[in-house]
């Protein structure tokens, strides 16, 4: 799980991976939950547009 969120940071945010996994397990489940929360959203928001575009 830290590897994708890692990884989301490198391509997503411009983060080095580093930078994420030498937080404490507090930052990183604050950046864990936000990114997930974020990929719900965006996930959310295709299926409207998938679904006004029928």
């Amino acid at each position: 799980m830290e590897a994708n969120i890692a990884y989301y940071c490198l391509h997503k945010l411009h983060k080095w991976p580093h930078g994420f996994l030498s937080l404490d397990r507090y930052e990183k489940a604050f950046i864990i939950a936000a990114v997930n929360l974020k990929l719900e959203n965006d996930k959310k928001q295709a299926q409207k547009a998938k679904s006004k575009h029928r």
